[in-house]
């Protein structure tokens, strides 16, 4: 394990941002591994570029122009974000759930009793409920048949899916909002993250991998920035900033450090290996390789998600084209997506 730490350490040694404004070469959340290299068309980048901007416009509910405002002691309180990461000293860092470990170990196996999956999520009457609402949310809900149980969701859902049910209800207590300041950001981040991780997963069976796997790392960068925006909440307020960051604070300390969190909640969680791998793949491809199921699964995810909330979206002739998956795929996913946020616009679950 200390080889992980040794490259997550090297993850965060970087230096502060000069401006609360991110660019083309400042960390970002969609890394295609081709988008920068010289054979590429140069217009993908900034199509990628935008489309991130497009996705914080609506996340924190501004304008453009309010991403680009200078923010009086940026540069102190970017740092100080910074610090708290490198020195694990992060407040709002969720802690492991108390059954994550049980359950990872027990739905790691191909051929574990569905009996003892039951055992497991009935043993936490908290979780129980969280799997229910899960299980009948339209992101995961089979037909028109209500879970009653979680017996009958193990049943329904399969290994697979009661996998998937399972890490999105360990997290969703996490990702409520605390109050009315953080309601809509909190909202609206779970819905793209759970959007973000249904397509890494879907995107992730596509190419032969572990989709449960792939679904929980395509659920950490939403629980990544909730925990970045609680985090800078209490910088600013420890420095008599008020209550709430500045919108073009809060985006460039998003797209700072969106992975170096990611990879703090994975060692929190004590997450296996693999986990981090790909998380660093995500951040960092390399050249000339296969996209990362997760740089799809976002970019997918992202996309459609701010469509579907008819905001400005990478346009589709585009999508095709950065995407590392066939046309046909592409569009299985997509409508697969799509069907989810419809059936979302007019339920009435909690998730």
């Amino acid at each position: 394990m200390s080889g992980f730490f040794s490259w997550i350490s090297g993850l965060l040694s970087r230096k502060p941002v000069a401006a609360p404004v991110a660019s083309a070469s400042e960390p970002r959340l969609f890394n295609p591994a081709d988008a920068d290299s010289p054979g590429h068309q140069s217009t993908d980048s900034d199509l990628i570029v935008q489309l991130e901007e497009n996705l914080f416009c609506w996340l924190l509910d501004v304008e453009p122009g309010k991403l680009k405002a200078d923010v009086d002691g940026a540069d102190e309180i970017l740092a100080e974000l910074e610090r708290r990461i490198e020195n694990r000293h992060l407040d709002e860092l969720p802690h492991q759930p108390a059954t994550l470990p049980q359950l990872l170990k027990a739905l790691s196996g191909e051929t574990i009793e569905r009996s003892k999956i039951s055992s497991i999520i009935l043993s936490d009457p908290k979780l129980t409920e969280q799997l229910l609402q899960v299980a009948n949310s339209p992101f995961f809900r089979h037909g028109h048949h209500y879970i009653e149980s979680v017996d009958q969701a193990v049943f329904v859902l399969g290994l697979n899916g009661i996998r998937s049910v399972t890490a999105a209800a360990v997290m969703r207590p996490m990702m409520a909002a605390r109050n009315s300041r953080e309601a809509l950001f909190a909202q609206r981040t779970w819905r793209w993250a759970l959007s973000c991780a249904r397509a890494t997963e879907m995107v992730a069976r596509k190419h032969g991998e572990d989709t449960s796997a792939y679904f929980v790392v395509g659920l950490l960068p939403g629980l990544a920035y909730l925990t970045i925006r609680r985090e800078l909440s209490r910088i600013c307020r420890a420095r008599g900033e008020g209550m709430e960051p500045e919108p073009a604070l809060l985006r460039a300390a998003l797209a700072r450090q969106q992975w170096a969190v990611c990879q703090r909640l994975a060692n929190e969680w004590k997450l296996p290996p693999k986990y981090h791998a790909w998380l660093l793949y995500a951040e960092r491809p390399a050249p000339k390789q296969r996209h990362s199921a997760i740089t799809d699964g976002l970019l997918l995810g992202s996309r459609e998600i701010l469509l579907h909330a008819h905001q400005r979206s990478l346009p589709e002739q585009e999508l095709y084209r950065i995407i590392d998956l066939p046309p046909a795929q592409i569009t299985e996913v997509r409508n697969a997506l799509l069907a989810m946020l419809e059936e979302g616009r007019t339920s009435t679950s909690r998730v």
